[in-house]
């Protein structure tokens, strides 16, 4: 079998993009993070190395935590693959959406930018699919995935630590079809659940905060800070089939 290594942000998109390598027969042997120093946590979204290892803790694979500063990002993450490629890691997974993302063509090239030199592999499972089919696909397969991040313009804090259901969905859905653009705001996310989780993670305690030097759509952001975490065993019956 093949050892692989998740681009890892604890969101919706690089844990459906797991899931999609395990069952594939990939074997999914780090999440892979890259932890910068100004902050002393992932950015964008945000999330402390200690809550991001105890999601990988929950899943049941090693978690890779390289720190850069902010201008060494890239070389950084060279550096991150070069050592997984010394652990026999031959593919990296990116769950970057295309449809939808003005930003997708940038991003593919900044991930061959950073694979080619190093001569690994990439995959890009979610690449031809649209958000509303993933994020389906999401609920469907039983993932819990909070909003972690928004923008302060569009959608507010309000919206920090709500859980992504058929509801959320269909307001996106209006928001989308509503919006000039068709974009709905600017939103990250954190999973606490799903199929490749062995255990979930339960948010004990967690703070509003609003970033003022980060602009996003011409707004501040609100993060979710979350504090405090613990894992909550699961029946072998919770989890949805999924090859490990």
């Amino acid at each position: 079998m093949s050892g692989v290594a998740v681009s890892w942000s604890g969101g919706k998109d690089c844990a459906l993009a797991c899931y999609w390598a395990k069952n594939n027969g990939l074997q999914v042997k780090y999440l892979a993070s890259i932890i910068t120093e100004d902050t002393g946590k992932l950015w964008p979204h945000m999330i402390s190395p200690g809550i991001l290892r105890l999601q990988a803790q929950a899943m049941g694979i090693p978690f890779l935590e390289w720190t850069s500063t902010a201008d060494g990002y890239d070389e950084s993450y060279c550096q991150m693959l070069q050592w997984l490629k010394t652990q026999g890691i031959h593919g990296a997974i990116f769950g970057d959406v295309r449809i939808g993302n003005s930003g997708a063509a940038n991003h593919l090239h900044w991930i061959k930018s950073v694979c080619e030199p190093t001569g690994m592999d990439y995959y890009l499972p979610l690449w031809p699919y649209d958000r509303e089919m993933l994020l389906t696909e999401l609920i469907d397969l039983g993932f819990e995935v909070r909003i972690i991040a928004v923008d302060s313009k569009y959608l507010g804090e309000d919206w920090l630590g709500r859980k992504l259901d058929r509801h959320m969905l269909d307001e996106l859905k209006v928001r989308h079809q509503l919006s000039p653009d068709g974009k709905v705001g600017y939103y990250h996310t954190f999973v606490t659940d799903g199929p490749i989780f062995k255990s979930r993670l339960v948010i004990e305690k967690w703070d509003r905060v609003l970033d003022q030097d980060i602009q996003i759509m011409d707004s501040a952001v609100w993060y979710m800070d979350i504090q405090r975490c613990k894992l909550e065993s699961k029946s072998p019956a919770e989890a949805l089939p999924c090859i490990s």
